[in-house]
């Protein structure tokens, strides 16, 4: 499940919430578009959003949520990669990946370390409830190398 939280008509946060969580109805339009267009994400990988996000983050943090957009569904890329291509580090890409404020709709769950998954909003725990978010992110887009690692979801 996620979270959504809003505020004058935009979208201020997007957050993975604990399986224990109950679903929880739309408070207002924006929460309600934005799960809608969630919902049509999980029915359909290619589903492009349109969402009116708060703008958020560093200079930096922002040109690596660019990029991490620029991924096409289905593909991956490391933390090396995208570091070389902004001229940075792998580690300020990592930083930056698990300060996304809205996952999904800027697909960090597309960036992996070079040596296999790598971590997923803040979490590394192999066999924790985020990581099997981003396996099963991965699988319904497409990406076949994690689907041995898959859990079921939704």
């Amino acid at each position: 499940m996620l979270g959504i939280r809003t505020a004058s008509g935009v979208i201020t946060e997007l957050c993975y919430l604990p399986p224990h969580f109950d679903a929880k109805a739309p408070q207002d339009a924006t929460a309600e578009l934005a799960a809608y267009q969630l919902e049509q994400y999980c029915k359909d990988a290619d589903y492009q959003f349109t969402l009116p996000l708060k703008p958020v983050g560093t200079e930096f943090q922002q040109k690596v949520w660019e990029a991490i957009s620029s991924i096409p569904r289905g593909s991956m890329r490391t933390y090396g990669e995208l570091a070389k291509h902004l001229g940075s580090a792998p580690r300020a890409v990592g930083q930056a990946c698990g300060a996304n404020w809205f996952p999904i709709v800027v697909p960090c769950h597309r960036v992996t370390a070079a040596s296999g998954l790598g971590g997923f909003s803040n979490s590394d725990d192999p066999n924790g409830y985020l990581l099997g978010v981003k396996r099963w992110l991965l699988a319904h887009e497409g990406s076949s190398e994690y689907a041995w690692q898959q859990t079921t979801l939704l």
